[in-house]
Protein backbone atom coordinates (compact mmCIF):
# COMPACT_ATOMS: atom_id res chain seq x y z
CA UNK A 1 0.00 0.00 0.00
CA UNK A 2 1.46 3.32 -0.91
CA UNK A 3 2.32 5.85 1.76
CA UNK A 4 -0.03 8.79 2.10
CA UNK A 5 1.64 12.21 1.45
CA UNK A 6 2.66 13.79 4.82
CA UNK A 7 0.67 17.57 5.22
CA UNK A 8 2.95 20.59 4.26
CA UNK A 9 3.25 23.37 6.84
CA UNK A 10 4.27 26.77 7.05
CA UNK A 11 5.76 27.89 9.96
CA UNK A 12 3.21 29.67 12.57
CA UNK A 13 2.89 33.28 11.64
CA UNK A 14 5.16 36.50 12.99
CA UNK A 15 3.85 38.78 10.53
CA UNK A 16 0.67 37.56 8.89
CA UNK A 17 -0.31 41.02 7.22
CA UNK A 18 3.23 40.85 5.47
CA UNK A 19 3.06 37.66 4.40
CA UNK A 20 -0.57 38.86 3.23
CA UNK A 21 1.26 41.50 1.23
CA UNK A 22 3.97 38.90 -0.25
CA UNK A 23 1.31 36.55 -1.38
CA UNK A 24 -1.21 39.65 -3.01
CA UNK A 25 1.91 40.55 -5.57
CA UNK A 26 3.16 37.83 -6.47
CA UNK A 27 -0.19 36.32 -7.29
CA UNK A 28 -0.80 39.02 -9.32
CA UNK A 29 2.10 38.55 -10.80
CA UNK A 30 1.26 35.14 -11.66
CA UNK A 31 -2.07 36.14 -12.86
CA UNK A 32 -0.86 38.85 -14.52
CA UNK A 33 1.71 36.31 -16.68
CA UNK A 34 -0.72 33.47 -16.90
CA UNK A 35 -3.08 34.97 -19.21
CA UNK A 36 -3.70 39.24 -19.54
CA UNK A 37 -2.93 41.99 -17.21
CA UNK A 38 -6.71 42.91 -16.25
CA UNK A 39 -8.19 44.74 -14.08
CA UNK A 40 -9.65 41.82 -12.25
CA UNK A 41 -6.56 40.50 -11.51
CA UNK A 42 -6.06 43.09 -8.44
CA UNK A 43 -9.34 42.66 -6.78
CA UNK A 44 -9.08 38.49 -7.02
CA UNK A 45 -5.20 38.88 -5.67
CA UNK A 46 -7.02 41.50 -2.83
CA UNK A 47 -9.67 38.97 -2.15
CA UNK A 48 -7.04 35.36 -1.51
CA UNK A 49 -4.75 37.53 0.17
CA UNK A 50 -7.73 38.90 2.89
CA UNK A 51 -9.04 35.22 2.98
CA UNK A 52 -4.91 33.89 3.69
CA UNK A 53 -4.39 36.64 6.59
CA UNK A 54 -7.65 35.33 8.22
CA UNK A 55 -6.95 32.28 8.40
CA UNK A 56 -3.18 32.81 9.30
CA UNK A 57 -4.40 35.18 11.96
CA UNK A 58 -6.75 32.28 13.21
CA UNK A 59 -3.45 30.09 13.11
CA UNK A 60 -4.07 27.76 10.23
CA UNK A 61 -0.26 26.14 9.15
CA UNK A 62 -1.63 23.84 6.79
CA UNK A 63 -1.28 24.43 3.01
CA UNK A 64 -3.90 22.38 2.44
CA UNK A 65 -6.16 23.74 4.62
CA UNK A 66 -5.37 27.03 3.35
CA UNK A 67 -5.87 25.96 0.25
CA UNK A 68 -9.54 24.76 0.63
CA UNK A 69 -10.34 27.70 2.77
CA UNK A 70 -9.27 30.39 -0.59
CA UNK A 71 -11.27 27.45 -2.73
CA UNK A 72 -14.68 27.54 -0.15
CA UNK A 73 -14.51 31.29 0.44
CA UNK A 74 -13.75 32.84 -3.50
CA UNK A 75 -16.74 30.83 -4.21
CA UNK A 76 -18.79 34.09 -3.51
CA UNK A 77 -16.18 36.22 -5.70
CA UNK A 78 -17.59 37.16 -9.01
CA UNK A 79 -15.31 35.67 -11.63
CA UNK A 80 -17.32 36.90 -14.60
CA UNK A 81 -14.37 39.71 -15.64
CA UNK A 82 -11.45 37.09 -15.50
CA UNK A 83 -10.22 34.12 -17.08
CA UNK A 84 -10.16 32.47 -13.32
CA UNK A 85 -12.11 30.11 -11.06
CA UNK A 86 -11.43 29.78 -7.51
CA UNK A 87 -9.47 26.76 -8.51
CA UNK A 88 -7.48 28.23 -10.32
CA UNK A 89 -6.81 30.84 -7.50
CA UNK A 90 -6.11 28.07 -4.80
CA UNK A 91 -3.95 25.93 -7.15
CA UNK A 92 -1.53 28.95 -7.79
CA UNK A 93 -1.48 30.22 -4.06
CA UNK A 94 -0.42 26.42 -3.47
CA UNK A 95 2.41 26.59 -5.93
CA UNK A 96 3.31 29.71 -4.86
CA UNK A 97 3.36 28.92 -0.91
CA UNK A 98 5.36 25.50 -2.02
CA UNK A 99 7.89 27.58 -4.08
CA UNK A 100 8.67 29.55 -1.07
CA UNK A 101 9.08 26.78 0.92
CA UNK A 102 11.68 25.50 -1.47
CA UNK A 103 9.18 22.36 -2.03
CA UNK A 104 9.37 21.78 -6.21
CA UNK A 105 5.61 21.37 -6.92
CA UNK A 106 6.12 18.95 -9.71
CA UNK A 107 6.26 15.29 -9.34
CA UNK A 108 5.48 15.25 -5.49
CA UNK A 109 8.82 16.07 -5.04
Amino acid sequence: MPKPIPPITLPPAQNPQQEGEWLREALVRWLDQEFLPEPANQQIANRASQIFVRQRMEGENDVGALVVAIVCEMQSFDFRESFYSEFAIANAVSDLLLQSLGIDRCCGQ
